[in-house]
């Protein structure tokens, strides 16, 4: 009882700040940055003249920002007790390991060969995991859910993200094409005009 009680105080900023939790942010995507740049091509082959650095941050912060809103937006309709602020907190405080564990690999593949590659990816699906099961233990504790209905809400937010996604893409598109009819309006006019 005393590691849930330590948990739910951690989580419901008696020991944290917002200034952590974007520090956090901060240095997600600078590993993962710095892991393009430093990651020998035997692991990562990057064509940095194609590179674009804020494409690369969104491909990070976006995901994130999606993920805490699907996750805040299902559990408050079904009695989950996080409020957007905690879900945002208790998602960043979990990819702690995946920072640890990407910078470890950053040096790590510099002294390694192809063969001990190996290493490598495990060392990149345990950072992945271990994130990924802090996650899940997060959301568990701030929406005090049991581990069936966090595992289905879980899936239910990775569901809600694709549904984001698609509203997104759908409202840019019908803002385009409104944008280019009053463009074709326009121009229609000037050439009736002159």
């Amino acid at each position: 009882a005393s590691i849930r009680e330590g948990a739910n105080a951690y989580l419901k900023h008696q020991y944290t700040t917002v200034a952590k939790v974007f520090f956090i942010v901060f240095l997600v995507l600078l590993v993962c940055l710095l892991s393009m740049q430093f990651t020998p091509f035997l692991f990562m082959n990057v064509y940095w003249p194609s590179v674009n650095i804020i494409q690369q941050c969104l491909a990070v912060l976006l995901p994130l920002l999606f993920f805490v809103a699907g996750n805040w937006g299902l559990t408050t309709l079904f009695e989950g007790k996080g409020t957007f602020k905690d879900v945002y907190i208790a998602t960043c405080y979990a990819l702690t390991p995946y920072v640890i564990l990407q910078a470890a690999m950053i040096l790590l593949a510099n002294v390694i060969t192809a063969k001990e590659g190996a290493f490598y990816y495990v060392l990149e699906g345990l950072s992945l995991g271990w994130s990924g099961a802090l996650i899940i233990c997060g959301m568990m504790q701030t929406h005090d859910y049991s581990l069936g209905k966090t595992l289905l809400f879980t899936i239910m937010t990775l569901l809600a993200m694709v549904v984001i996604i698609f509203l997104l893409l759908l409202f840019f598109s019908l803002v385009g094409d409104g944008i280019g009819y009053f463009v074709s309006l326009y121009k229609e006019v000037l050439f009736r005009l002159y």
